[in-house]
């Protein structure tokens, strides 16, 4: 899947001091966040963010990610509203550099997140639109929504159906 924002830098644009920029997605580009998710609507998308130059091809870009989406409440399916805030450090090294994790066992958050620099071009879009993804509610609840459930009276077929019930016939 293509992420829908096409917020991308070649690297030789990346003056010497760095880039710090303020991205808003458009009507359009959060319509499309919203059909990638599978969500209701993508309300809100800005992020703020600084790319630099670390030395050997190699840059980093952090900042903050602030958005609003809107999904299906997983017990009611009525809307519910969620802001997200997300802080991101992420740095692109050319695709031959990158290092080898191997076998060792590493703790995921003790390494630098390491993104390879696809034809010198810097995807900030791709990055930003995962960052999202990886932080929306996977299970989203309406406040006081509970789900319970009741078998309904007189039916005793699922209980007759379970995983003992061929050998239930066996026993008689």
């Amino acid at each position: 899947m293509t992420a829908p924002l096409s917020w991308s830098y070649r690297a030789t644009e990346i003056p010497e001091a760095g880039l710090s920029e303020t991205r808003t997605a458009t009507a359009a580009e959060r319509a499309a966040i919203a059909a990638a998710l599978d969500i209701v609507a993508c309300d809100a998308f800005k992020v703020d963010y600084r790319v630099r130059a670390l030395g050997g091809g190699r840059y980093a870009m952090s900042g903050r990610l602030t958005a609003r989406a809107t999904q299906q409440c997983v017990v009611t399916l009525e809307p519910v509203a969620q802001e997200i805030v997300e802080d991101f450090e992420v740095e692109f090294w050319p695709a031959g550099t990158l290092p080898e994790v191997g076998d060792a066992e590493v703790e995921v958050l003790s390494v630098p997140d390491i993104e390879p620099l696809q034809r010198g071009t810097i995807d900030a879009g791709r990055v930003f639109f995962e960052l999202l993804a990886a932080s929306i509610d996977p299970y989203p609840r309406k406040p006081g929504a509970s789900f319970s459930w009741e078998e309904p009276a007189g039916d005793t077929s699922a209980q007759e159906a379970g995983p003992f019930a061929g050998l239930k016939k066996l026993k008689k």
